[in-house]
């Protein structure tokens, strides 16, 4: 069995080369063979030349000069690669990679569809994580289920892994380029058939000074936060009313795709 890591990374200078080096060391003790695929997302910095200077067989470093999203920047990996389990992990070194090993285990335990690495996991380890993050994570959660019926507590932490048929399935009829990709990718597989979604325990070590959220007295003030919610209500109206993700639908789903230049994110 072939397992593919996709690492979406974007402004990580300072941490990439030491991410793929502590990703390829887990998976280099997993049982499983692998390729680890890195997807700069916007040249902005040197995050693409320190991740190429991780010089192996297995480690593919690719990225573009715009940048456009961690969902975009997913099933632009995802395309591109080849394995039969397909993980991705944000970039950052906020999320202990040795949880990868964590989450395979419970793809074979529970024979799953989906593994979502969760803060909300009992045994899971989260060191110094905010108040506002907290607030926002439950409130979320309450929201995700009542809309969408996903029976996860948390959508949002940067570590999931997906069988390749819900890769296959579900990656081309997705939208969301940011970071309400999560949830799309997860509300659209439940949609599908795709029920078998469990968590399993992270171990995060919070970097508030580098991280996508900024702190706000008031979270909708953060415009990355109301993105979200925005994006949220879309998937909604998308899933129930305009029926958009049904099969029914390929061709508007692979016109999206090719106007803006999204790979859909099935294997070719």
């Amino acid at each position: 069995m072939l397992v593919s890591v996709i690492v979406p990374s974007y402004k990580q200078e300072k941490t990439i080369k030491k991410d793929i080096q502590n990703i390829h060391k887990v998976m280099s003790q997993t049982r499983y063979r692998f390729e680890i695929i890195v997807v700069v997302d916007g040249f902005a910095d040197k995050t693409f030349d320190e991740a190429k200077r991780v010089e192996k067989r297995n480690i593919r470093v690719i990225g573009y000069r715009i940048n456009k999203g961690k969902g975009y920047a997913i099933r632009y990996g995802a395309s591109l690669c080849s394995g039969d389990i397909v993980i991705f992990i944000d970039a950052g070194m906020d999320i202990n990679a040795n949880g990868i090993s964590m989450v395979l285990e419970h793809m074979e335990w529970y024979r799953a569809d989906i593994i979502v690495g969760s803060k909300r996991h009992p045994v899971s380890k989260i060191h110094e994580y905010p108040l506002f993050r907290r607030i926002y994570s439950f409130g979320y959660h309450l929201i995700v289920k009542a809309l969408f019926g996903v029976r996860v507590g948390d959508t949002q932490t940067g570590l999931k892994v997906y069988r390749r048929e819900v890769v296959d399935r579900v990656f081309p009829r997705l939208v969301v380029k940011r970071f309400a990709f999560d949830i799309e990718s997860l509300a659209v597989a439940n949609h599908l058939g795709f029920r078998r979604i469990f968590e399993a325990p992270v171990e995060i070590n919070w970097d508030f000074e580098n991280t996508s959220f900024k702190k706000s007295a008031f979270l909708f003030l953060n415009p990355d936060i109301r993105g979200v919610f925005i994006d949220t209500l879309a998937i909604f109206y998308r899933l129930h009313f305009l029926k958009y993700y049904e099969d029914s639908n390929k061709r508007n789903w692979m016109k999206v795709h090719k106007l803006s230049g999204v790979k859909s994110g099935m294997r070719k």
